[in-house]
């Protein structure tokens, strides 16, 4: 019954716009002064565990180095190198939409970073060309959602922190997923442009521009390929992988590409301030409600609950993928990775999921949370740059979205889509 009051207070709050740290923290105090009064000297102690971590060093300098390449002139390469490779291609700005997003995706791990970064140049530059504007918006949002499943990804750094899974091993178990997501939408686009009519003009491939694109996108492009190799590598941490994109993405703004001023530097640490600390408020409340959680025993009444179901492993897959979709429509990334994992993460291993595999489809399956209404980060940082209604932007973004939902089928029902590259780098 205490446990009711928990849930009851946190919905409570929340619905009438207590932001989601505080109705967290809200709904913990209520419970903690009703019914365990002696345990609310622990809370300070608690929340301080919550966020002291060294991973958690990692999210904050991933959100900067995002910012910084935005404005340092890494983001604008990155675009202009894709539209060289995709140029002759129908529908070719649709393309570069989503090959650019996998490549910003390996940079910055977020997602609404990827919306914000390249919506605000793509979505004119589409319009421009033909596409209607739900569509030019819709393919700029299903598209972001590859930036927290391809690696380094900030949701994985907190899975990792709950999980206690290796995070080079989580980068590479996201990275098939990611890369089976962007390709999917590539087909579509093409095919939905080819049937439209969006983007018809064929313009010839012309190898100097393409080696001009190159020559000025190498420095932008090597730099997911070596946060990758020095995570999965184990040449450096997560933390410090983080702390060498920041040094990177100032040294090429600065005096390669010259268009990173100071003003700017100020500017993204302010954004990193308050992206990562709200993120870190959560992280910490959220740590005193799953400790509530652990010590009434509902993690146990759960597994038990779904282990008495007698489902096959397919069954509890599909089941957890439903409720995921559920979930991340309501809730935001973070809070659903540290209120979900202590819970599931226990049943679904004894349905033999890995933690891996099971990483990896929480993470793509609270990726289509991000355009789904009503919480959905990438439509709020969309409507911000296009004010188009956050509705008409979801059903643009509906049809590329359907790629993300076949995508996290196949990992539940397949493990070695996620396992492969783990296994190959001797995770």
């Amino acid at each position: 019954m205490a446990i009711v009051f928990l849930l009851i207070g946190l919905i409570v709050f929340a619905a009438i716009g207590v932001p989601l740290a505080f109705a967290i923290g809200a709904s913990c105090i209520s419970y903690l002064s009703a019914a365990q009064p002696m345990f609310m000297s622990m809370m300070p102690q608690r929340i301080w565990n919550g966020v002291y971590s060294e991973l958690m060093i990692a999210m904050p300098l991933f959100m900067l180095a995002g910012e910084l390449m935005n404005t340092g002139g890494i983001t604008k390469r990155i675009i202009d190198f894709c539209m060289e490779i995709l140029r002759p291609i129908r529908g070719g700005l649709g393309e570069v939409n989503i090959v650019a997003s996998m490549i910003f995706g390996g940079i910055s791990g977020s997602s609404v970073a990827d919306t914000s970064a390249l919506g605000s140049i793509l979505i004119p530059a589409m319009q421009e060309k033909g596409y209607p504007p739900d569509a030019s918006a819709g393919i700029t949002v299903a598209s972001s959602t590859m930036g927290m499943i391809i690696p380094p990804s900030t949701p994985m750094v907190v899975y990792a922190m709950v999980s206690g899974a290796s995070i080079g091993a989580l980068f590479m178990a996201g990275a098939v997923p990611g890369i089976l997501i962007g390709l999917t939408q590539l087909v579509l686009v093409y095919i939905i442009s080819a049937r439209r009519g969006w983007h018809p003009a064929r313009e010839p491939f012309s190898a100097k521009r393409f080696w001009q694109a190159m020559f000025a996108g190498i420095p932008a492009l090597l730099m997911p390929l070596f946060i990758i190799v020095c995570v999965s590598g184990g040449v450096c941490t997560a933390s410090e992988s983080a702390g060498v994109a920041v040094a990177y993405s100032m040294l090429v703004g600065f005096f390669l590409y010259k268009e990173l001023k100071w003003k700017n530097v100020w500017t993204a640490l302010k954004k990193t301030l308050i992206s990562s600390s709200s993120v870190m408020l959560i992280i910490g409340f959220t740590q005193i409600f799953t400790w509530i959680l652990t010590i009434q025993k509902v993690p146990d009444l759960v597994a038990s609950f779904f282990m008495s179901m007698n489902m096959s492993r397919v069954g509890i897959a599909l089941m957890f993928d439903v409720l995921i979709l559920i979930i991340g429509t309501f809730i935001d990334v973070s809070p659903a990775i540290l209120l979900l994992t202590p819970i599931m993460l226990p049943v679904m291993e004894h349905y033999g999921f890995t933690a891996l595999q099971f990483g990896a489809m929480m993470i793509t399956g609270l990726a289509i949370g991000l355009v789904t209404p009503p919480v959905g980060m990438c439509l709020n940082a969309c409507n911000k740059i296009n004010r188009m209604p956050i509705i008409d932007i979801f059903k643009g973004a509906a049809p590329y979205v359907t790629c993300n939902v076949i995508v996290l089928i196949a990992i539940s029902v397949w493990p070695e889509l996620t396992a492969f590259l783990p296994r190959l780098l001797g995770y």
